[in-house]
């Protein structure tokens, strides 16, 4: 790389603040790089300055043992944050407003994406205090030591599983729908598993960034066929059904919890901003208009979604919402999806193999982190192929679609997306979060969100698991258990 590249250049003529004696993951003393102005391991070389881990040594900054990984602008990142978060998630939220309301229902969608704009905000404040993270499981290092970072490790990769494992449900659904349930359910869920599988195979996520606009124009497109047939033709019911809007709906607890679990998901992509930041060339200024940029985005889109989808549909809405429409432009929009679902699974999966590789690699050869042999290589496969086994596995023991969603918000989403970024508040506020009105504000702003994550964790694990059992027990369920060869399609 040239002289004109931006790690080169030092920040503000030292080091960054409160970073130049902070240890690295995995390392044992550290010491700030003048030249390159960052911190550089001395014991192993590692400056922490990429999502892959790359750069851990300068010279590889040049071409001379491995590859540059901080490419991404705020436009890419942008795209890239859009297309992790507006995909699967905006399919369950039409029934959400089913069941809440029309009003509760814009009130909870625009709630949780102004709490996830603040939340993703925090991880910027965190990633400036601690420039060497490099995925939100190495922040857990810094806040409560070694235990906590393989704790949040174990349960990071288990929350992207189920991820990956409802998007390639929605596919299996999809494949069901377009060739009326041609072959056995759980070969259509083997088929998009092979799929992204193959599509995590190459190691940067530039990759994903070259396929995020197919992804997002994929699922917008989708929607709008069935915005278009819901105005046009009406939804698929029986003769004589009108449709009924209802502003304040009367749901039960198991309900209510239910809904708001499938609107939380649907914001779930705040795990991966910080493997996004580790990507971007600078962070610290170009994350916040991107993070900015991708909400505003997000909230509208699911809004206006969300509104015509029910307005039209009514209660003969469905969850994925696609099968609200009459059943050709149904299976239009299904076929339209599938870019976006298969593009969901990779820019996840490629995160969590990502994280599993890094993790690896630290211990038992940092220095060939983005040196590719055979040995990296086989690493590389060989973790991505046990991830995606997993993720065929759990997606056949949970093959509902709501169900995985509400599961996977309850114990992981409700932590990784809320709970923890008030925990990096208080880990970096935590001796002055009484010093002023601001910070009170702000203490108590989330010390709430930790009792809405609890909440949600306790509350809705108990409420989606219920769902989940009676849909088994429903004599009139087609899916009466896991790896079932039964017609999961939407007619």
């Amino acid at each position: 790389m040239g002289l004109n590249n931006p790690l080169r250049k030092k920040e503000a003529q030292g080091s960054p603040a409160q970073s130049d004696t902070l240890p690295y993951p995995g390392s044992e003393k550290s010491g700030y790089d003048e030249e390159y102005g960052q911190n550089t391991n001395i014991t192993t070389g590692w400056t922490g300055d990429g999502f892959a881990g790359a750069n851990e040594y300068p010279q590889q900054r040049d071409g001379l043992g491995g590859e540059e990984y901080r490419t991404l602008g705020r436009w890419r990142a942008c795209v890239i944050l859009i297309t992790i978060e507006v995909g699967i998630g905006v399919l369950s939220l039409p029934s959400a407003l089913q069941t809440l309301g029309l009003i509760p229902g814009i009130i909870a969608i625009l709630g949780f994406g102004s709490l996830t704009t603040y939340c993703g905000y925090i991880m910027v404040q965190f990633y400036r205090r601690y420039p060497m993270v490099t995925n939100l499981v190495d922040c857990a290092l810094y806040i409560g030591g070694k235990p906590f970072e393989y704790f949040l490790g174990v349960a990071f990769i288990f929350n992207l599983v189920l991820i990956c494992a409802s998007a390639n449900i929605t596919m299996s659904v999809a494949l069901n729908t377009l060739s009326s349930h041609a072959i056995c359910t759980v070969a259509f869920m083997a088929i998009p598993h092979i799929a992204c599988w193959l599509l995590c195979l190459p190691r940067k996520l530039t990759f994903a960034a070259a396929m995020s606009w197919i992804c997002t124009i994929s699922i917008v497109a989708a929607v709008l066929i069935v915005m278009v047939a819901l105005g046009v033709a009406g939804p698929k019911a029986p003769p004589g059904f009108d449709v009924k809007i209802t502003l304040v709906g009367k749901p039960t607890f198991v309900e209510t919890v239910n809904a708001l679990l499938n609107i939380a998901f649907a914001f779930a992509g705040n795990q991966s901003f910080m493997s996004v930041m580790a990507e971007m060339r600078n962070p610290q200024k170009e994350f916040p208009p991107a993070l900015f940029m991708q909400k505003s985005f997000e909230v509208v889109i699911y809004i206006v979604v969300a509104c015509v989808i029910y307005g039209l549909a009514g209660d003969a809405v469905t969850s994925p919402a696609l099968g609200s429409a009459p059943t050709i432009p149904a299976k239009i929009a299904y076929g339209i999806l599938i870019p976006s679902v298969l593009g969901t699974g990779l820019v996840i999966g490629i995160t969590a193999i990502k994280y599993m590789y890094i993790a690896i690699m630290r211990k038992v050869k940092p220095d060939q982190v983005n040196v590719h042999n055979g040995f990296t290589w086989t690493l590389w496969v060989g973790l991505g192929t046990l991830f995606w086994i997993v993720s065929f596995v759990i997606s056949n023991a949970i093959p509902i679609f709501s169900s995985i969603l509400n599961i996977s918000s309850a114990i992981f989403i409700s932590w990784f997306t809320f709970g923890l970024t008030s925990v990096m508040w208080l880990h970096l506020n935590w001796g002055q979060q009484w010093s002023g009105p601001r910070k009170i504000a702000l203490a108590c702003l989330n010390y709430a969100i930790l009792l809405m994550t609890l909440f949600l964790n306790v509350g809705g694990l108990y409420t989606s698991l219920k769902a989940l059992i009676d849909i088994f027990n429903d004599p009139n369920s087609t899916l009466n258990g896991p790896f079932t060869c039964a017609d999961n399609s939407i007619f």
